[in-house]
């Protein structure tokens, strides 16, 4: 878990400089850097989306996962979860509902663009197994969410530095996944997984962007069908990339 705590440490930092800078940034500045966010996180979007080999399964994996996070509610959940981090981080101090809104939207928008990138499953997943390759993808990933977190915390405020919490549990767990079963886990299925964490990205540039809100964190399910959809196939003896 060398990679997780790594990347926690990044994030930690970058968001600890962001905070120190983005008070001395005017209004107008602040709404354009997250501006060039929302249209940095569509660029990544795209890219990682065109990585499925058949878009049936980002299709049916995106469908059976938000059909999963609606009903769980999962936004609502995490919302809570970042509530409770905003009243214990502040001891008490009464804050406006302003501020309360922007540290939840900060925690949640950071949080998804720093863990549903495909450095993420791939680097976590290989350094749990052991593999140099793994750990170097991590450390390039946690450089990126340096910048990634000054950036964000300069414009969307405190909420961003918890992310670390997030990044720890998700990237530890896929880590001690890829301890557990690195050997299963085949190119296809960290494929798939990857396209469909695209398809959020995008989802969650349009939100940064105001364009449209979606409750993308109820579409997280869909990251753990897709590989499952993929293992499904190659039980039944199914070509999925019949080109």
């Amino acid at each position: 878990m060398g990679g997780a705590i790594l990347n926690v440490i990044t994030v930690a930092a970058g968001s600890l400089l962001g905070l120190a800078l983005g008070n001395r940034f005017p209004q107008r500045i602040q709404q354009s850097i997250v501006a060039g966010l929302g249209l940095i996180t569509l660029l990544v979007g795209i890219s990682n989306a065109q990585r499925s080999g058949n878009l049936i399964i980002p299709l049916l994996s995106l469908i059976a996962g938000i059909v999963i996070g609606e009903a769980l509610n999962l936004e609502r959940w995490l919302e809570r979860f970042a509530d409770w981090l905003r009243r214990v981080s502040s001891r008490g101090r009464e804050e406006g509902e302003e501020a309360r809104v922007r540290f939840i939207n900060g925690f949640i928008t950071a949080s998804l663009v720093f863990c549903v990138g495909p450095l993420t499953f791939v680097g976590s997943i290989q350094d749990g197994m052991g593999l140099a390759a793994g750990f170097q993808q991590i450390a390039i990933k946690s450089m990126l969410d340096f910048f990634a977190a000054m950036a964000f915390a300069a414009a969307l405020g405190p909420g961003v530095f918890f992310t670390v919490i997030t990044v720890f549990v998700l990237q530890g767990g896929l880590s001690l996944l890829g301890m557990l079963l690195g050997d299963v886990m085949t190119p296809a299925m960290i494929a798939e997984m990857t396209a469909v964490g695209g398809v959020l990205l995008l989802g969650l540039g349009l939100n940064i962007l105001e364009i449209k809100r979606l409750r993308v964190v109820n579409y997280l399910p869909a990251l753990l069908i897709a590989p499952l959809l993929v293992a499904l196939a190659q039980a039944l003896g199914i070509n999925i990339y019949p080109f």
